[in-house]
């Protein structure tokens, strides 16, 4: 009981990372965004959204024996596939390779939202890391979080796909803010430039309001920490990536909570309504 209410109280701040193309550095941006929050001691939980590719698990080098298609088929529930990663990142795996992974009904994805409110785990945190694009499931899996991380990088095809995915969000699913991370850039003018590209033309077609929170430089050591099995905040801590994902985190950390629900489909959504 004690335990139930405590979890009840729960202050969940749930941020999506999402981008309008592939390759773009979602993941990257996603688990080193997560660590970063663990080492300035946030309680911190990674949802691996891109549910057919995913990779997260892969990047840190975990063997993973049940994931989230095991959710799905009822061999065993939410709590039983989390792993734990650096600085006890706690980590939600999904499945690479299957098909119906991506071909999930909208009451599936209900489902699988609806599964956090339900865990025990004591988070401050939870970071999902979607797939790319405007399948349903991306769609639901931002409107489902409190703020979206838009990665995005100065090239045009993963600007126009970005600004394609804010129109569908906005425009169907009543998503306005977006918080705009520039990735793989080779000067802080360069992601500036890159993101007043965005808002010109979001402020002609599209009701929504943009920020740059993150300009992420390009640096050889992510591609190291990758080759081992690690993220660049934990082995190359001072490195200019490293330095750009712990000042986001800083400013994450000020991100206010909602009090109440948004009246629609949210991760730990039963806190809100606690809350009223």
């Amino acid at each position: 009981m004690v335990q139930e209410a405590a979890n009840s109280q729960r202050k969940v701040k749930v941020i999506t990372v999402t981008g309008g193309k592939g390759g773009v550095g979602k993941s990257s941006v996603s688990l080193n965004l997560a660590v970063a929050l663990c080492q300035l001691g946030k309680k911190v939980m990674l949802f691996d959204a891109d549910l057919g590719l995913a990779n997260i698990d892969v990047m840190l080098g975990l063997k993973v024996d049940k994931n989230l298609g095991h959710v799905l088929s009822g061999e065993c529930e939410l709590k039983d596939i989390l792993q734990t990663g650096p600085y006890g990142l706690r980590i939600v795996p999904a499945s690479s390779g299957l098909k119906q992974m991506v071909e999930l009904t909208t009451e599936q994805h209900a489902g699988l939202i609806r599964a956090f409110s339900t865990l025990d785990e004591d988070v401050d945190f939870l970071i999902v890391d979607t797939a790319a694009g405007i399948s349903d499931m991306v769609l639901s899996f931002c409107r489902a979080a409190q703020d979206v991380l838009m990665v995005v990088c100065n090239e045009p095809t993963s600007v126009a796909d970005a600004y394609a995915q804010m129109k569908v969000l906005s425009r169907d699913y009543g998503v306005k803010k977006f918080k705009i991370v520039g990735n793989s850039l080779h000067s802080l003018d360069e992601g500036k430039l890159m993101y007043q590209k965005l808002v010109t033309v979001t402020e002609r077609f599209i009701d929504a309001t943009l920020e740059l929170v993150a300009c992420i430089p390009v640096d050889l050591n992510m591609r190291k920490a990758i080759r081992q099995r690690s993220c660049v905040v934990d082995v190359f801590p001072t490195s200019p990536a490293a330095r750009a994902f712990k000042t986001l985190a800083n400013r994450i950390t000020s991100w206010p909570i909602p009090e109440v629900a948004g009246g629609h489909l949210q991760f730990f959504v039963e806190n809100l309504v606690n809350k009223k």
